[in-house]
Parts: C-alpha cells; structure tokens; sequence
C-alpha cells in the first residue's frame, strides 16, 4: 500500500493533483478541502489511499491523516464507494463529517450530494461506535436538541429559505459561536445565504 507520496507539484486542479517523484507522475484524486488546504509551493507531501480494483488503481490523497482516516471509515460502509466520500469532503470537513456522525446528525450526512435518507442513516448506524470511540469523543446528544438552531431554521424557513440551504449555513455559524444565540444565528445566516 501507498501510504504517502511526497515530491514535486506538477498539476493542480480542484479534483486532482499530479506530483512528480522521482521522475514518476503520480495522479492522485483529492477533495476540495484538501485542494484548499494544499500549499502553492513546490514541494508537496499527500497521505494516500490507493483503491485496487480489477480495471484500475487510483490514488485518493488528504492534506491529513485524520482525513484519510474519515475516508476510509466512509468507503468501509456498504452505499459508499470512493467517489461518494469524496463528495463528502467537497462539502463537509473531516470534522464536520466527525462531528455529524457522533451526533447523529442525518441531515447533515444527507445533505451531500448523492446520499439519501437510507445511505445516511446506515452511515451513522454503522460508524457512530467507530467515531467516538477513535476519536475519543464523549456521546454527543442529537443536534435536534438545540432549542436555538431549530427556532433560526424556523424563523429562516419563515422567510422563505429551504431548509436544506438554512440548515447547512446555521450549522457552520454554529461551528464558530458554539453559544450563539438565535439572533445571532439567523443575522448571520441572512448575511450567508
């Protein structure tokens, strides 16, 4: 197994990256928070995932071992292939996608494209144990029981957003003022979507 792959930055793209090591080009599929976290300097160091299917090798690469951590976690559940957790990472940080988990956050999971109802709820059923117990998280109540997130998505839904689109940018504001209030969440919402 590859498990790194350090070397020169040759190609940098949105969903890939070519780095040449040694004189060999190695194409490495990577997200779009592991291209914003790429540097754009010469030098360049991705840890790797390489999956080995009966038609082709591909390289996934992360900025973190905490990401490649994730993305294996994700590709072990049944519904999730490669690419899909991939997209994940496009939307969600590692630790958005940790965190959402832990929490039995289903909408969150949901909210990436190309997961339903079902592939999100077998997301969590399947990797909550796995999470905290990694990660070392304590069990982390639902996120339905924050009494200011739901009365901001009401009030934001009220005036005329999807809930979806609402959900996704109080869940970030969250992210960063832990104890905001619902003022502050839906001022800040308004300001993002």
């Amino acid at each position: 197994m590859i498990t790194h792959i350090q070397g020169k930055l040759v190609e940098k793209n949105p969903t890939n990256v070519v780095i040449d090591c040694n004189g060999v080009g190695y194409l490495i599929n990577i997200s779009l928070h592991t291209f914003s976290q790429i540097p754009d300097k010469e030098l360049l160091k991705l840890f790797t995932h390489l999956q080995v299917r009966e038609d082709s090798h591909t390289l996934f690469g992360f900025c973190t071992l905490a990401e490649r951590e994730i993305f294996r976690l994700l590709i072990s559940v049944s519904g999730i292939g490669a690419s899909t957790a991939r997209t994940m990472f496009s939307s969600l940080t590692p630790k958005q996608v940790r965190d959402g988990i832990a929490s039995e956050d289903v909408a969150l999971i949901q909210s990436v494209k190309g997961i339903g109802l079902k592939t999100a709820q077998r997301v969590i059923i399947e990797l909550k144990d796995k999470v905290l117990k990694i990660y070392d998280i304590d069990e982390v109540a639902p996120s339905e029981s924050n009494t200011n997130k739901d009365e901001a998505l009401s009030a934001l839904e009220v005036l005329g957003f999807t809930k979806k689109q609402s959900e996704r940018i109080v869940d970030r504001v969250l992210s960063g003022q832990p104890d905001a209030n619902v003022e502050t969440l839906i001022k800040e919402a308004l300001k993002n979507l």
